[in-house]
């Protein structure tokens, strides 16, 4: 069947006239897929940047938490220092004088033993007068006796090396003092020997 040269140009003006009437409905939906595809698009950016702002939110708060323990550790460890150094320089002096404590010992069982005499007399005195010096020099470093006969029984201050039966003092309390104790400061240096009441 064959057509006419103006019905083919009918037809293909009418072609042309419904493809271009595709297009146009084509283009008009076309920014509505694209505005579609934006909107899409703007959302998983900004869902993106919320988990990328949570992360960093909870990196920083990680990171404060650290600085907080490292400066509370920080000042632990200044107090710690200073505290270890005042105690240095409280007691500087311990191990001298701990081995100075049995040099008053042997210097006290010395005048105990000192026989009556005019001869000895003065040597005692001696003897006695060096003994004092040095615990006066001790005694300005912070040296003291503990005062214990008398006293109740406390394991912190007194060395308990037997027990006595003792009509006047009740139980527990120091009746004799075998070995001076002595404090420094308000350290115990050595302990108290003694035998308390049972």
């Amino acid at each position: 069947m064959f057509h006419s040269y103006k019905e083919v140009n009918i037809l293909k003006e009418e072609q042309q006239s419904f493809t271009e009437e595709q297009e146009v409905t084509a283009a008009e939906q076309n920014p509505v897929n694209e505005a579609a595809a934006a909107e899409a698009q703007a959302e998983e950016i900004i869902d993106q940047e919320q988990t990328e702002l949570t992360r960093l939110k909870a990196e920083a708060e990680e990171t404060q938490q650290r600085l907080v323990r490292a400066q509370a550790d920080f000042d632990n460890f200044r107090r710690r220092t200073q505290r270890e150094k005042e105690d240095l320089a409280k007691y500087a002096s311990m191990k001298l004088i701990t081995e100075l404590v049995p040099v008053i010992d042997n210097f006290e069982r010395a005048m105990a033993t000192v026989p009556e005499g005019t001869e000895t007399e003065s040597f005692a005195k001696g003897i006695q007068m060096i003994l004092r010096q040095l615990e006066t020099v001790l005694a300005s470093e912070g040296l003291a006796a503990m005062e214990t006969v008398g006293q109740p029984f406390n394991p912190e201050f007194h060395q308990a090396i037997m027990q006595v039966d003792s009509e006047e003092h009740e139980e527990g309390i120091v009746v004799e003092e075998v070995q001076k104790g002595y404090m420094l400061k308000d350290k115990v240096l050595r302990p108290a020997m003694v035998k308390v009441s049972s």
